[in-house]
């Protein structure tokens, strides 16, 4: 299977969603990823009220890992990858509320945003 290439974020349609959204770009055949499993991820993340990305793994080439339930990440993303399988492409839509909330850890990221991430999952 070929490496996936960086994907461009379209924000959804109509108001930032109050709930986490996960929509399934590309629904993978691979490995589940399971709470206390250790995943592979490749990311970028927006926020919902600018469009602008405040992070993207891809940037520096190296895939981002961590231990799903682990909270080595922000609520949402954890809790929106469960279920993925390797190989897939999900659209991850994270309230301020399972994201940053008011304590933004980047100028890039207002406080109170709802944050837009499109994850590839490459290992699970």
């Amino acid at each position: 299977m070929s490496e996936p290439t960086k994907p461009e974020v379209v924000l959804p349609e109509g108001d930032a969603p109050t709930e986490l959204t996960v929509r399934d770009l590309v629904v993978g055949d691979g490995a589940e990823a399971k709470p206390g499993g250790v995943v592979r991820i490749h990311y970028v993340g927006v926020t919902f009220g600018t469009g602008r990305e405040f992070d993207a793994s891809w940037d520096g080439g190296r895939p981002f890992k961590f231990a799903v339930g682990g909270g080595r990440v922000i609520k949402g993303l954890d809790r929106g990858i469960r279920g993925m399988r390797v190989g897939g492409r999900r659209e991850i839509v994270v309230p301020p509320r399972l994201g940053y909330g008011k304590q933004s850890p980047s100028p890039l990221i207002p406080a109170g945003s709802t944050l837009v991430f499109v994850v590839d999952l490459l290992s699970a």
